[in-house]
């Protein structure tokens, strides 16, 4: 069995994973979805030093605290950020990582470089503060604002992550009009070290293609 850690995209908990999570339960998984600091039920830990790295110490804290040594990191969105950085931090703890339609960033890449005019466009639509994010207006009704200089922050690694048994990249290819993630999927595709999938999804995989994205999941753990 495996321990999947579980990594939100924007705005968005550790509930967005609810049904996933109880399916790889119920096949006897450990999972922890995790709510990244000053987001849903965190939000009161929204400031102005929120960052990438404090979302990066926030899954490194659960590797460490839950004693995980194989864990398959799975990203939504901007969460590829985060598990990128865990597993360059932690490559001892490390199995396999799993990107749904989600940002693949080098050493040195923030969100905010990574990504197109619109939705640079979206992340300076902020609150009064100026802390956080708004969601936007489709998003679950859940959403929270997401911390600014998280997405501005550029990641540091060290290593290329050849160490990690399996690299898996799902791409939702249903999105209204051009999706932000389309270059990233198009260059893993044609990389033997990454696995990748196109599925008939919108963005929120969890919610729009659960059969699906079960499956693949289930297909990352298995030997390889």
């Amino acid at each position: 069995m495996a321990t999947f850690v579980l990594i939100p995209g924007m705005c968005h908990g550790g509930w967005s994973f609810g049904e996933l999570t109880e399916q790889l339960r119920a096949d006897g998984h450990r999972v922890h979805p995790v709510t990244l600091t000053g987001i849903s039920e965190r939000s009161h830990l929204l400031h102005s030093t929120v960052n990438l790295e404090t979302h990066i110490q926030d899954v490194t804290g659960v590797l460490a605290a839950e004693d995980i040594q194989d864990a398959v990191l799975v990203g939504h969105s901007y969460g590829g950020m985060v598990i990128t950085a865990v597993a360059d931090r932690m490559p001892e703890r490390v199995d396999s990582l799993a990107y749904l339609d989600a940002v693949v960033p080098a050493n040195g890449d923030s969100c905010w470089a990574l990504v197109s005019d619109q939705e640079r466009r979206w992340y300076l639509d902020v609150v009064e503060n100026g802390y956080g994010v708004r969601p936007l207006p489709f998003f679950d009704a859940r959403a929270t604002p997401h911390p600014l200089a998280s997405l501005l922050q550029p990641l540091q690694l060290t290593s290329d992550l050849a160490h990690i048994r399996r690299r898996v990249y799902v791409y939702a290819a249903g999105w209204d009009g051009e999706s932000p993630f389309t270059p990233f999927y198009h260059r893993l595709r044609a990389d033997p070290a990454w696995t990748t999938y196109a599925l008939d999804s919108r963005h929120n995989l969890m919610r729009d293609a659960p059969k699906d994205l079960l499956k693949i999941l289930r297909e990352v753990v298995e030997p390889h």
